[in-house]
């Protein structure tokens, strides 16, 4: 059975919703209702939640926003967007982060659950197991590459993409079938980066993958990244060297200029995706390297070897699979940096994560995109290592601080549960109320006895 949360801030949309769900006869075990995104936010943090169903305009947090920052938590979780406005744009975005649908209120009620119905359908979580998985992929995937040709071009351009724009402008006849291949490339850009997919040999401790399944699984991971950004992204990939596959992502000029939706942020998103899907489906741990954002077609080649660069920084966290090679001082050294070096700046960025939190935990309205920020690393890094060098998930900590700092307010004062909801962050005394009680296992008042 699945858990569902229904985010809007008009109560009656909320609960309107919840009694159609409760009364459908889906497979529904429980819905939660939130009145805004970041009430919604503790939901998916503490809940096992399968799908979102969500408003795209609400208060502090869009549902944009909501969505890009549950899927650093959950990248599993599915959505629905439901909105007042039939917006291009918002429907473009919402769909680029994964929404199933883009339903425009009034909801037609037939619409809405045949759309909840198709999206639980889809939601697997049983899969086979990896040595029937192998023994079947045959079946399933063909041995030869596709479109070598293009293959061999796509890798050209990260390799060394002046040589070949130098070659296709001279307009030599022996390079007339490549400039037909660019031309069919159509990398317009002018905004580009680079992931790599770098598949491991090591599948589980009881099966290292032989070349014959290595070459059938890169062949199946290509599908899945081709499957997974679809046609709502400009990109191009291929096979590289070494195991690898290249995903080459562009923006035109303007594109997304919404911060909610900041193309660094869509890159993580794609990566967290791409990982947990590759896990999901072929059970195996697939590192990704991700490059920065770069103007001009000129510059693949470095692009190119940042996002490999990224991949490397799995020897040092075996355990994390999703690098930015931005989350890393590269150029502040004059060789490749020890693990010693990589260490060392990992446990500052905690111990300065953990100051600022402590400075700000009862600032209403507080992300992990905010602290990554202040930080100078992404959110999906940053999640990572605080949880490995303190134990506690991010978040966890935060709210263990409003905790402990709630409950000597409600021994210590007399001060109302309203006035102890807003000093320590939270938006409403409802939604005090439910943490607090999630944490302690009694309310309040009943502590206040």
């Amino acid at each position: 059975m699945y858990n569902l949360l229904i985010v809007d801030d008009e109560p009656l949309i909320c609960r309107g919703l919840q009694n159609l769900l409760a009364t459908s006869g889906l497979d529904i075990e429980q819905i939660f209702t939130a009145s805004s995104g970041h009430e919604a936010l503790d939901y998916i943090r503490m809940e096992e939640v399968d799908l979102l169903i969500t408003d795209i305009q609400m208060g502090s947090m869009s549902g944009i926003e909501l969505m890009q920052q549950a899927k650093l938590v959950k990248p599993q979780l599915q959505a629905i967007i439901i909105s007042a406005h039939e917006t291009f744009q918002y429907a473009q975005m919402a769909i680029r982060l994964g929404a199933k649908d883009y339903l425009i209120k009034p909801l037609n009620s037939e619409q809405f659950l045949d759309t909840v119905r198709s999206t639980l359908l889809k939601l697997e979580k049983m899969q086979p197991k990896l040595e029937q998985f192998v023994m079947n992929l045959d079946e399933h995937f063909s041995m030869h590459d596709p479109q070598p040709e293009q293959a061999k071009l796509l890798n050209r351009l990260l390799d060394n993409p002046a040589a070949v724009l130098q070659e296709t402008e001279s307009g030599v006849k022996d390079h007339q079938a490549q400039w037909t291949g660019l031309e069919q490339l159509k990398l317009e850009g002018p905004y580009f980066a680079v992931i790599k997919v770098k598949l491991s040999r090591e599948a589980n401790p009881q099966k290292t993958l032989t070349d014959r399944d290595l070459q059938l699984f890169r062949y199946a991971a290509l599908n899945i990244v081709q499957e997974l950004l679809g046609q709502e992204w400009n990109f191009e990939a291929c096979y590289s060297q070494d195991d690898q596959i290249s995903i080459i992502l562009q923006w035109q000029e303007g594109d997304d200029e919404d911060s909610a939706v900041h193309k660094l942020n869509q890159l993580e998103m794609i990566g967290r995706s791409l990982h947990h899907n590759l896990h999901t489906f072929l059970h195996i741990h697939a590192v990704i390297g991700i490059s920065q954002i770069l103007k001009g077609l000129l510059f693949l080649d470095v692009l190119n070897k940042q996002a490999s660069r990224a991949t490397l920084w799995n020897r040092e966290h075996r355990d994390h699979y999703v690098f930015y090679y931005g989350d890393f001082n590269w150029g502040g050294y004059n060789q490749e940096p020890s693990d010693e070096e990589m260490n060392s700046q990992s446990n500052q960025i905690v111990e300065k994560t953990k100051a600022y939190i402590e400075q700000n935990y009862a600032q209403k309205g507080l992300t992990i995109h905010e602290v990554a920020k202040k930080n100078h690393v992404s959110p999906n890094y940053l999640s990572y290592l605080f949880k490995k060098n303190t134990g506690y998930n991010l978040w966890e900590y935060v709210i263990k601080l409003r905790m402990e700092e709630s409950r000597q307010l409600i021994l210590h004062t007399d001060m109302r549960r309203y006035e102890i909801a807003e000093k320590v962050g939270y938006e409403s005394p409802e939604h005090f109320s439910k943490i607090f009680k999630k944490y302690y296992g009694i309310s309040p008042s009943e502590m206040k006895k």
